[in-house]
């Protein structure tokens, strides 16, 4: 197996990816024309955005990702050298802030955020598998 993608249902998927790449620098990668699925430029898995009214799962019911709700018990993790630079940067377009960048036992500064739906993401160093 492989992980493939990872998809976020959101309200509203034009304006998740104006705001992932103003807080988290990525690019969109493909949008489809109804502008209900959209996927952004992440490396070799795909992080991508799908608007709820689209999910299928044949009327099982889902917890909506929201701002002001418990986050739910899922994060995604963009790493990069700079926590520090990468939390402000984030903060300042828009994220709510949940823990300001730490070392942590096992070798990583890590942050934590939440987005413009209310999900968790983290922003991290490197894993250093050597030692």
């Amino acid at each position: 197996m492989k992980l493939g993608y990872t998809t976020i249902y959101v309200k509203n998927v034009p304006e998740t990816v104006a705001f992932y790449e103003a807080a988290f620098g990525l690019t969109q990668r493909f949008m489809h024309e109804s502008t209900l699925y959209a996927e952004m430029e992440t490396g070799d898995t795909v992080l991508s955005f799908s608007a709820e009214e689209v999910i299928e799962l044949d009327g099982l019911a889902f917890a909506p990702n929201e701002k002001s709700a418990i986050p739910a018990g899922w994060e995604i993790c963009f790493i990069t050298e700079d926590v520090d630079a990468a939390f402000e940067k984030a903060v300042a377009a828009g994220c709510t802030p949940v823990s300001k960048p730490h070392g942590v036992p096992w070798g990583q500064t890590i942050s934590y955020v939440r987005d413009l739906n209310g999900c968790l993401v983290e922003i991290a160093t490197p894993m250093n598998l050597e030692g």
